[in-house]
């Protein structure tokens, strides 16, 4: 190297430093400042690893004082460069000692990084060629954001959250009985609204005991990070903003808080959201003359907000009119008059009853056939219909003729398209569940509590309710021995312990005193590991509780909770659950079993009900059991028939002695009416809708490409191929499952999601829903996602030189392999990637700038290359650079030819998918006005603003290899 004093160089290993001067030598070394980052360098001259800056006629260079010079010639005096040509400010002749360059200047082109001798190692230009090949596939992935959740593959959400997901600003209801998903199908929807770049703002409404099991699950199952928006957090945001609600873009916040607060209600209102999302609806009472608070709030939140899902498990808990109030909130336009839903509910029914017919008659009749034929008033269907009727017509061709009717069926429903609604009836995989009843009796001094309760003045449905939980109305009464020293439930829990040692077990009680004084309880007398869980502990404390319940090794064998534990908690790896107490609502009561009681549950339920014998759990007990037959069943109608008999049910308690006359005058009005109602559900059942929300074929095919992508090696191959170049250690925790952390070579010093004592992770699904505290990888985790990304927009591998071993070719041939990416940019909730994601072009041209690309693949050329050393790479770069130079203008033009095939496909792509489905709404809102207008408006400006940004796409070199052939076996 010949250095002198004022020569511009940069550092090859430390390019971040900008551009250096030379400011001392001797014999032996090198002195180098970097103005721009106030550096300075000391190297030995023989192993300096320095690149000469030297710029030539046509590039243009900037001077520290701030003007641009398109460089015309260049002059050498004592060693040091000196550049004349135009100033691009005052178009005079001018000259710019290299001394004077910018200090800041910075090579970010493949080409000049190449020139300025800043060359990335082989395997770097490898790497980012394959991340920009992933980019491509994951942009047009129809699985996006389906399938990075932590979930288990369940057809029917899958179904739900794609149906929703790719609509424009959906309102719909989830409606799904318990514990067949609907937190999981909202958080698949927000997942996809959010990658596909459809929403950006969303507002979460939940009940308040739900806030922090909302917080987990977004950030557990789907990697969403929600604020939780109270009093204290609204008072400090408002600090550093006019409206807290516009700090944040994912915000939680509870039902009671907004409607309870005026002013912090008024500022979620005027935020800017674009989709709101409300949990347990059917909380919002309405009535014509005085709705509720909750109800008014939500109504003014989805009148300003375009997306609005509401879920709930009993959509008519409240009433029909508040139900149809609910669907007001999602199209007031449509549900304008509950008479008029009345009468169209009954052509719903008919509708759904030829359904029935259509899949359960086998053959057709004609008067069904008839009647369909009537109402779908579509002639493509006659054939089918009139195959159909035919006896002899196999049942693979039957199932094919009756879907060919059913999706037309499915368009004309009303609210088919708006209220998702599944039930267990419709749903296979749910466990048995297995009562047994554990009669004991009733301590003397819980019998003189309840005497002294009924025998006080004020007798009202309140104070029974502490009849109960007789454990606190007999410690309430200042009471001298503990209730635990006298209870034998908790002998007979701790024998239920005991014979299932290796088993574990909830136990779910009313109150947190009761859990708390429990744990203590086993602990004393048997040693019994136990974790509690109840609404005085914080989210922290909660969360360390239940991991220690669900860890196999040294924890807990079983988890006390208060009835916050039956609020969305998923304790299915358990199936043994204690009833300490039984709920007086029966909803709350199958919120308590659904936490074991669920969709992928493997064992069926064991259901232990301790109760003392005739006492007012005893009464309850019956009445669940011989009544509503809730322990081992589902039961939609249990608070209508307790709201109907409720009476009944608080004179029994009010009387101090056994009524079992009275007791059996209960049950028998209580049994007939829940006939009574089975039968009018039954009557009013909508199959049709039911249908229609679990998703049929669709859903299965869905749920089967998802387990194909799972199978697939490419994401953790690539991901460790990723991790081996950016210094990501990998150690093996398992078979399935990686532990990373930071090794001594990590790049920057930072990866993302990876923290000081490292992270495991895992690819396999199964691992990750046995295992919560390890990370479910997937295309759409953000740790692979902010992988891709620094891959691809850092300078990294944009540039690489290699040798090429072949004998049959004259040593010292080249070829120059390029990357041109074709980009459009457009608003995100466009969706431009679907149809033409960032595209790699691959030319490989040799020195007559011939393209050899489709003869010799990427991967073929990979396999023959070795690296060259980066001072040798840097001779060879300068000794062909103005070759290179006239091959890259060739190469441009050879890659803008392909430009316009490209754009093409994408129109026709875009179009033929965004044309059919506004031509198929169009047509289905002429049968079924739950159609927005809004939707189809979105689709038809979609498509002409697509159309005009992909006119607009553009060509960019991201990256450049030079390959050298040698004859010399490395």
């Amino acid at each position: 190297m010949s250095f002198a004093l004022g020569q511009r160089w940069i550092s090859e290993s430390e390019s971040d430093l900008g551009l250096g001067t030379i400011v001392a030598l001797d014999p032996r070394s090198v002195t180098v400042l970097f103005p721009a980052s106030g550096e300075q360098r000391c190297y030995a001259r023989q192993q300096a690893p320095l690149s000469r800056i030297r710029f030539l006629p046509g590039d243009r260079i900037r001077s520290a004082e701030g003007f641009e010079l398109d460089v015309s010639q260049v002059d050498e005096t004592a060693d040091t460069l000196v550049y004349r040509g135009l100033r691009t400010d005052t178009q005079q002749t001018a000259e710019l000692r290299e001394i004077l360059l910018d200090h800041f200047l910075s090579f970010s082109q493949p080409q000049d990084r190449m020139y300025a001798g800043q060359i990335d190692r082989l395997d770097a230009f490898s790497l980012r060629y394959q991340s920009q090949q992933q980019l491509h596939r994951l942009q047009q992935n129809p699985l996006r954001g389906l399938s990075g959740a932590r979930i288990s593959l369940i057809p029917h959400q899958l179904y739900i959250a794609e149906e929703v997901a790719r609509r424009h600003a959906p309102r719909v209801m989830l409606a799904d009985e318990v514990g067949l998903g609907k937190t999981i199908e909202a958080g698949l929807i927000l997942h996809q609204q959010l990658i596909s770049g459809r929403a950006q703002r969303i507002l979460i409404v939940v009940p308040e005991s739900l806030q922090h099991q909302w917080l987990v699950e977004m950030l557990r199952r789907f990697n969403l990070s929600v604020a939780i928006f109270d009093q204290e957090r609204c008072e400090q945001s408002a600090a550093d903003q006019q409206n807290p609600f516009e700090t944040e873009q994912l915000v939680l916040c509870s039902l009671e808080f907004l409607s309870q607060s005026p002013e912090w209600q008024q500022d979620a209102i005027t935020a800017s959201w674009d989709l709101l999302v409300v949990d347990e609806a059917h909380h919002l009472a309405w009535d014509p003359i005085t709705p509720s608070a909750e109800y008014q709030c939500v109504a003014q939140l989805a009148q300003r907000i375009p997306g609005v899902i509401l879920l709930t498990a009993t959509p008519d808990q409240l009433g029909h009119r508040s139900h149809f109030a609910r669907l007001q909130l999602l199209d007031a336009d449509r549900f304008y008059d509950y008479d008029a839903f009345l009468e169209q509910e009954t052509h719903f029914q008919q509708v759904a009853a030829l359904a029935d017919q259509l899949l359960h008659q086998a053959p057709l009749s004609a008067t069904t056939a008839a009647a369909l034929e009537q109402l779908l008033q579509d002639p493509n269907l006659h054939p089918a219909l009139q195959q159909l009727q035919q006896p002899e017509l196999s049942e693979s061709e039957r199932q094919t003729m009756q879907q060919q009717i059913v999706q037309p069926l499915l368009d004309r429903h009303g609210t088919g398209r708006i209220l998702f609604r599944n039930s267990r009836r419709t749903i296979a995989g749910f466990p048995a569940r297995i009562p047994h009843f554990i009669e004991l009796a009733m301590p003397a001094a819980y019998r003189e509590s309840a005497a002294e309760l009924v025998q006080s003045k004020e007798i009202v449905p309140s104070k029974l309710q502490a009849l109960l939980t007789p454990e606190r109305l007999y410690s309430q009464q200042n009471a001298a021995l503990p209730w635990q020293e006298l209870d034998p439930r908790i002998d007979a829990l701790i024998q239920l312990l005991k014979h299932h040692k290796t088993e574990k077990f909830l136990l779910i009680c009313a109150h947190a005193s009761t859990a708390i004084e429990l744990e203590k309880a086993l602990m004393q007398r048997e040693g019994i590991r136990a974790a509690v869980f109840h609404e005085r502990m914080s989210i922290l404390e909660r969360d360390k509780a239940a991991a220690y319940f669900a860890q196999q090794d040294y924890s807990a064998q079983i988890l006390l909770c208060s009835e916050i534990g039956s609020e969305g908690r998923n304790f299915q790896f358990a199936h043994h659950l204690v009833l300490f107490d039984l709920p007086l609502n029966p909803d709350l009561l199958e919120q308590r079993i659904g936490r074991l009681d669920r969709i992928g549950q493997q064992q069926d339920i064991q259901l232990h009900i301790l109760y003392f014998k005739e006492s007012a759990q005893d009464y309850q007990r019956q009445w669940y059991h011989q009544v509503l037959n809730a322990f081992a069943h589902t039961c939609q109608t249990g608070a209508a028939v307790l709201q109907q008999t409720a009476s009944l049910f608080w004179s029994l308690l009010a009387t101090p002695e056994w009524q079992p006359t009275e007791l059996a005058h209960w049950l028998e009005h209580s049994l007939t009416l829940q006939r009574q109602l089975e039968q009018q559900l039954e009557q009013g059942r909508d199959q049709l809708l039911e249908l229609n929300s679990a998703g049929g074929d669709h859903a299965a095919a869905l749920c089967h490409q998802l387990t194909q992508q799972d199978n697939q090696p490419d994401l953790a191959l690539f991901m460790c191929q990723s991790w081996d170049q950016l210094g990501v250690q990998q150690e093996e925790r398992s078979d399935t499952c990686l532990v990373l952390k930071a090794s001594e070579q990590l790049e920057d010093s930072f990866y993302p999601g990876l923290s000081e004592d490292g992270i495991s992770i895992t690819f396999d699904r199964d691992t990750a829903l046995a295992q919560e505290d390890i990370q479910f990888l997937s295309w759409d985790h953000p740790m692979v996602l902010s992988t891709l990304d620094y891959l691809t927009e850092q300078q990294r591998g944009n540039n690489s030189v290699a040798l090429l071993y072949n004998p049959a070719l004259p040593a010292g041939t080249w070829f120059l392999e390029l990357i041109y990416l074709v980009e459009a940019s457009a608003p995100v909730k466009l969706q431009l990637g679907r149809y033409l994601p960032v595209t790699p072009i691959r030319l490989l041209l040799d020195a007559q700038a011939r393209d050899l690309a489709k003869a010799v693949s990427f991967a073929q050329l990979e396999k023959q290359l070795q690296p060259l050393p980066k001072q040798a790479a840097s001779k060879v770069v300068k000794a062909l650079r103005a070759q290179l130079d006239n091959t890259l203008a060739q190469a441009e033009q050879q890659a803008l030819q392909q430009l316009p095939a490209i754009q093409q496909q994408a129109l026709q792509s875009m179009q033929l998918a965004l044309s059919a489905e506004a031509d198929r709404l169009l047509r289905l809102q002429q049968v079924n006005p739950a159609v927005r207008s809004e939707e189809i408006v979105f689709l038809q400006q979609q498509q002409a603003e697509l159309a005009t940004y992909i006119s607009k796409a553009r060509l960019k070199l991201d990256a450049i290899r030079l390959v050298v052939v040698s004859h010399d076996k490395p």
